[in-house]
């Protein structure tokens, strides 16, 4: 029966739960991210945030509080040396839990929990700031209509160069059409004034053989 309980007990006695929570949070310290389940990622969140933030006064009384529940020299010495001044302007949340679907032998959710300081991808999204957006009136339905006007713009700008390319194509092919005319016309004039000068040379040999024949008719009425 629950009888006020008001924690997880992982199905473990007191003592084994502890010495697994004190493991998982040793862990935690000197590597910043584990993967778990669920259920011990949310009860090592509850555990370890007040140490955390125990190391933030450090002193002697405070090393040896930690250390009770830790009972690791490396991970307490990590802890007030490093993690503490990381976190000094955080007042709470130091760790994150994100899930990371169902393992694979008995379907339990498993997750990762890690230091949110430590997380340097996500510490440089932050850096860079949110997006910046345009806010408009109307709602969704302004914003479609602008992206349909933008994208219409966008398509009459292309047809407007396509245009353009087409006009620049058909002013070239006529330009180099009219500088090919008149080289034509001269080849034309130059094959064609021979055979004018040969003409007036055919027409003049029967005017020559007409000339003899007439003399004979003039010697014969004579």
């Amino acid at each position: 029966m629950r009888h006020g309980k008001r924690f997880n007990h992982l199905s473990r006695t007191s003592a084994h739960r502890k010495a697994m929570l004190a493991n998982m949070a040793s862990s935690l310290i000197i590597h910043k991210r584990i993967k778990t389940t669920v259920a011990k990622a949310k009860a090592l969140r509850t555990y370890i945030e007040p140490l955390i933030t125990k190391s933030k006064t450090d002193s002697t009384h405070s090393r040896r509080v930690v250390f009770s529940y830790l009972n690791d020299k490396d991970a307490v010495t990590e802890l007030f040396r490093e993690i503490s001044v990381k976190v000094a302007d955080r007042p709470g949340g130091y760790t994150r839990i994100i899930k990371i679907g169902a393992r694979m032998g008995d379907n339990a959710e498993m997750a990762l929990i890690e230091l949110v300081d430590y997380n340097e991808n996500l510490l440089d999204a932050k850096a860079k700031g949110p997006k910046k957006t345009r806010r408009r009136r109307g709602g969704k339905k302004q914003e479609e209509g602008a992206e349909v006007a933008e994208q219409a713009v966008e398509t009459a700008e292309e047809s407007v160069e396509d245009a353009s390319e087409e006009v620049k194509e058909e002013a070239a092919e006529t330009t180099e059409e009219v500088k090919e005319e008149p080289e034509a016309e001269a080849k034309e004039e130059v094959k064609e004034e021979p055979k004018a000068e040969e003409k007036p040379e055919e027409e003049k040999k029967p005017a020559s053989d007409e000339a003899p024949e007439d003399e004979e008719k003039k010697d014969k009425k004579e």
